[in-house]
């Protein structure tokens, strides 16, 4: 069964220009035609950086797919009776979702908070985990305590499954080591180049990624220029 997916960190629908359009940011989403998509730094009501939109179920309406949103940061609302205000990861779906859990990730003190969104999709006859994650950005050791805990969660997900996301990490990192002991790199197996998505302005490593369990396969994966954030989109076909 064919799956094509993509991770991109959106930077709350900010483009290069320093300007919110999240239908810009739709329009990159719509241009690559994902089956699933992982995006990382979405708001929801968060605050007026983003207009108090809640940014997961806007591009979900505007791409007509289904959203789950898992929330890393969850604040009470600006004013009394308002929705929460929340900020983390999202996956976009095309096809149904079953289930889904939010698990917060270990992290040093003070540090943004993190965690690991799985998704269950069915897709044809199948039930695959989509994973989506955003590791921390100022340490490394953070990010290694992250990517061990992610393993740990994966190798008990049973059924295929796909990590997305940004690791803020390159791949000759131990953390991102930690990660293809147990699943594969999709741009290593079938990419072709050096696969950079940071920064947008001048690419100059890769930090956004497609992991796959053993039993999915790569049949091709490429990143995507775009002015719409501060990173690129990464994209795989993959075969379930």
């Amino acid at each position: 069964m064919p799956l094509r997916v993509a991770s991109f960190n959106i930077h709350h629908g900010v483009g290069l220009d320093g300007s919110l359009d999240l239908d810009r940011t739709a329009r990159e989403i719509e241009g690559v035609q994902p089956d699933v998509v992982a995006l990382q730094e979405v708001d929801r009501h968060l605050s007026a950086r983003s207009g108090w939109v809640d940014q997961a179920g806007w591009l979900a309406e505007r791409l007509g797919l289904d959203v789950v949103h898992g929330p890393n940061i969850d604040l009470d609302p600006h004013d009394p009776g308002a929705p929460r205000r929340a900020y983390g990861n999202a996956v976009l779906s095309a096809h149904p979702i079953r289930s889904w859990r939010n698990i917060p990730l270990p992290g040093g003190d003070g540090g943004e908070p993190r965690g690991l969104l799985e998704v269950f999709v069915e897709v044809g006859d199948e039930v695959v985990c989509i994973a989506a994650t955003h590791l921390q950005h100022r340490s490394a050791i953070d990010r290694l305590d992250q990517a061990r805990r992610i393993a740990e969660v994966i190798s008990a997900t049973p059924g295929p499954t796909v990590l997305l996301g940004d690791m803020n990490a390159t791949p000759d990192t131990p953390e991102i080591a930690v990660l293809t002991d147990v699943l594969v790199d999709a741009w290593a197996a079938v990419g072709d180049g050096e696969g950079l998505t940071f920064d947008a302005p001048n690419p100059h490593a890769r930090i956004d990624y497609v992991l796959t369990s053993r039993d999915v396969a790569a049949a091709s994966a490429w990143v995507v220029p775009t002015d719409a954030s501060d990173h690129y989109p990464v994209v795989a076909d993959l075969a379930i």
